[in-house]
C-alpha cells in the first residue's frame, strides 16, 4: 500500500489537491496503485504526453507531482467521457489559462 500525503485547496467551486512531498519516487506499479489505475493506463498518459517526458533510463520513475497530474487527467476523462487526446488538450488549455491569470494578476494587482 502506498501512502501519499497531500492537501486540498478549495477556491470557490474548484478543489485542487497538491502533493506535500514531491520528492517521493514511485515505480510504475506503485504509481498506478497511488492513482487507483492500472499500469497500462499510466503508460498511456506517457504516450499522450500527459505526464512529463523522462530520459529513457527513468521512463518508469514517477514523482509526487505526477500523481496530481494523473488524478486531474482521470477526473477529466471520467467527467467528460473524454479520450486521452482530448484530456491532453484540456490540460494544456487549463495550464495556459492559469498562466495567463497569474500574468494578469501580476500586471494588474489589486
Amino acid at each position: 500500500m502506498t501512502t501519499i500525503h497531500y492537501r486540498e485547496i478549495v477556491c470557490g467551486d474548484c478543489i485542487e489537491a497538491q502533493i506535500v512531498d514531491e520528492n517521493i519516487s514511485f515505480d510504475l506499479n506503485h504509481f498506478a496503485e497511488a492513482c487507483g489505475q492500472s499500469p497500462e493506463w499510466v503508460l498511456q498518459l506517457l504516450e499522450y504526453d500527459i505526464l512529463p517526458d523522462r530520459p529513457d533510463e527513468r521512463v518508469h520513475q514517477f514523482f509526487g507531482e505526477d500523481v496530481t497530474i494523473a488524478l486531474r487527467a482521470y477526473r477529466l476523462q471520467r467527467d467528460f467521457n473524454a479520450s486521452l487526446t482530448a484530456v491532453a488538450m484540456m490540460l494544456d488549455l487549463i495550464d495556459e489559462v492559469q498562466h495567463l491569470r497569474r500574468k494578469v494578476k501580476y500586471l494588474h494587482p489589486n
